[in-house]
């Protein structure tokens, strides 16, 4: 059973969206939903595991990383209470991870039976049929963030790579002055380079002008000073 407390954070999540507390409270027993919590540093799941749950962040906060053999990682993206993960995989039940998530500190998941979530119950409710909708723009979306990633990454220097992501930032907040999700390890692990010569490039970027910082705040100028 799900804590009561949780229940706002879940009507919150666009995977419920257009859905009332309610009709949530009848549709998660449908889903098999269970509650799961974990450690900082804990693994949620690693490369090669499998799953036929999508997870939904409660509490705390997770990040899907990419690791190679030697133990090098990159953060593809950081969940969120509300946020969701692991349904492309889930779709696919045998497919294994190609990527890990990590709890970043105390962390409460809620887990899914993708199969109850894309069978509509006998009754055929209408709130999950929009569950199934969001769903299916849940799976857009996240093609969507992966293509934004694509072009921060593609980028030919560390610099380009900054100024694309910080721009992208600036746009989406509708402000110059705003402040990122990611310490300096994070971000540059997200941005795939490496931390000395990115805090370097921001050194130079803030030198010539272009911009302002301070921790994981940044302050874009229209034109360099």
């Amino acid at each position: 059973m799900v804590q009561q407390q949780y229940i706002p954070i879940i009507q919150a999540s666009k995977l419920f969206d257009g859905i009332s507390s309610d009709e949530i409270v009848g549709l998660l027993p449908c889903l098999s939903a269970t509650e799961q919590s974990y450690k900082k540093d804990n693994y949620i799941f690693h490369t090669g595991d499998t799953t036929s749950k999508i997870g939904l962040i409660l509490s705390g906060c997770a990040h899907l990383v990419k690791e190679d053999y030697w133990g090098n990682h990159t953060i593809l993206s950081e969940v969120m209470p509300g946020e969701y993960f692991g349904e492309a995989y889930a779709c696919l039940k045998q497919e294994a991870f190609q990527i890990s998530c990590v709890a970043t500190e105390a962390t409460t998941i809620l887990f899914f039976d993708m199969q109850k979530v894309v069978t509509v119950c006998s009754s055929a409710c209408h709130f999950h049929t929009r569950l199934i909708q969001n769903l299916m723009k849940a799976l857009a979306r996240k093609n969507v963030f992966l293509m934004q990633k694509l072009d921060y990454i593609s980028q030919r220097s560390t610099k380009d790579k900054l100024l694309a992501y910080l721009s992208a930032q600036a746009t989406k907040q509708g402000t110059n002055a705003f402040t990122i999700p990611f310490n300096r390890q994070q971000l540059a692990d997200y941005l795939s380079v490496d931390r000395s010569a990115m805090s370097n490039e921001l050194c130079k970027l803030r030198d010539e002008g272009l911009l302002t910082f301070h921790k994981n705040s940044f302050t874009l100028t229209e034109f360099p000073l």
